[in-house]
């Protein structure tokens, strides 16, 4: 069993897997890296749905990302979802399809295309260093080209428009939502929120979110545990204090007491079932209040 507790990656020898782990996250499709074979995943069906895997016209080349949206006609509104380190995987592709049940368009872009698949990897350092390659310039560039396909698709409203991440996707919400990308409401689950060293030589202008609260221009809700080894509540405090210094009174932080890092991930052994489902109404509530809601 793993338990995985940074969001950027794991500790030396926190991936190893049993050969049956492995083969159980293979065959359902999820992340091998961090799959536990005790877990019990969410499974959501594609009745009323319908899911596709889509081109994106990004910066420097095409890449696919996984689409669900409810059948019929008619507008919708959009969630954009940004990946764990581990991709677009099962999981991933679920949030997708529960958001579409739930009225949205959800697009997920596989931001780590052009370095590989770190979803079917047990090696740390392999995985890390496909997630490295990923600047922050190119991943904002991403998500502009989800939201600039779906403003070309009829059944997608990008009048009203929200992005969600989890774990590394956390943190690339508050970048997000403090850059003119047009999105009206930001959910960041357990994202990084201070800098965890040096920016690397690839992207020497990565930002953590701290460094962008004043930069707000969507309200942000995050959404974090109380026993994160690798987000202690002084970085959470600092935020709050730094959305407090910028005036950011319609973004905020809550967090689930007892809960680790990766709460809501059903497929590892950190998943919290109250904390989830608690933080999934939220999101919701949070998306409507700001006008991200079906038949708004």
């Amino acid at each position: 069993m793993v338990t995985l507790t940074r969001p950027e990656g794991t500790q030396s020898g926190d991936l190893d897997l049993s050969r049956r782990g492995v083969a159980l996250a293979l065959a359902g499709g999820y992340a091998v890296a961090a799959f536990s074979a005790e877990a019990a995943p969410i499974k959501t069906d594609e009745a009323g749905l319908v899911t596709a895997t889509v081109q994106l016209a990004a910066k420097d080349r095409q890449i696919p990302a996984y689409l669900a949206r409810p059948a019929g006609g008619g507008k919708h509104p959009v969630v954009v979802v940004v990946s764990e380190i581990f991709g677009v995987h099962e999981y991933i592709r679920d949030v997708c399809r529960r958001l579409a049940k739930a009225g949205y368009v959800a697009i997920a872009p596989d931001f780590f295309v052009r370095a590989g698949d770190p979803s079917k990897l047990e090696d740390r350092a392999e995985i890390m260093r496909i997630v490295g390659t990923a600047t922050q310039g190119q991943v904002l560039g991403d998500v502009a080209a989800a939201t600039a396909y779906l403003k070309s698709q009829a059944f997608a409203d990008t009048s009203k428009m929200a992005i969600t991440g989890y774990c590394w996707g956390g943190t690339i919400v508050w970048l997000a939502c403090a850059e003119n990308l047009g999105f009206d409401a930001g959910v960041a689950w357990y994202g990084r929120l201070t800098a965890s060293g040096p920016a690397p030589a690839n992207d020497p202008g990565r930002r953590a979110a701290v460094d962008v609260a004043k930069d707000l221009k969507a309200p942000v809700l995050g959404l974090y545990a109380e026993q994160d080894q690798a987000i202690p509540l002084a970085d959470v405090e600092a935020m709050r204090a730094a959305l407090k210094t910028a005036g950011k009174t319609n973004s905020e932080i809550v967090i689930y007491p007892g809960a680790q890092h990766g709460f809501h991930a059903d497929y590892r052994p950190s998943f919290n079932q109250a904390a989830a489902e608690d933080g999934w109404k939220r999101m919701l509530a949070h998306f409507a209040a700001n006008g991200v809601a079906p038949g708004k």
